[in-house]
């Protein structure tokens, strides 16, 4: 085989890879946490989330762009988000919960307490 050739071979392959470990990383961010939410391509991840009063849920920003999470009735509020940072709120009373990124406010989600 050719040295570029061979250059080209493992450009592929490293691509390949960062392709499944990014893959495999916003899977597991899903499968770890049931009460996580993921932001990711300017969404959430998932949109409704239905938990029992007392759970926490955690937001973990995956985009390269700044979110936010807020309630529309003022219950929660965080502070921006880097990509890679996470916010957590308590849920501890039964109601359903509408938010939004401020910043972004396309992006919308629904938390249902029982």
């Amino acid at each position: 085989m050719s040295p570029k050739t061979a250059r080209h071979v493992l450009k592929m392959s490293m691509g390949l890879a960062a392709l499944f470990a990014g893959a495999t990383y916003f899977g597991m961010a899903r499968a770890d946490d049931a009460n996580m939410i993921v932001l990711k391509n300017f969404h959430f991840s998932p949109v409704s989330l239905s938990v029992p009063a007392g759970t926490t849920v955690v937001w973990k920003n995956l985009d390269g762009e700044p979110h936010t999470v807020v309630s529309d009735s003022g219950v929660f509020r965080s502070g921006g988000l880097d990509q890679n940072d996470s916010y957590s709120f308590k849920f501890d009373h039964p109601g359903t919960y509408r938010f939004i990124c401020s910043i972004h406010p396309t992006m919308v989600g629904t938390i249902t307490v029982k």
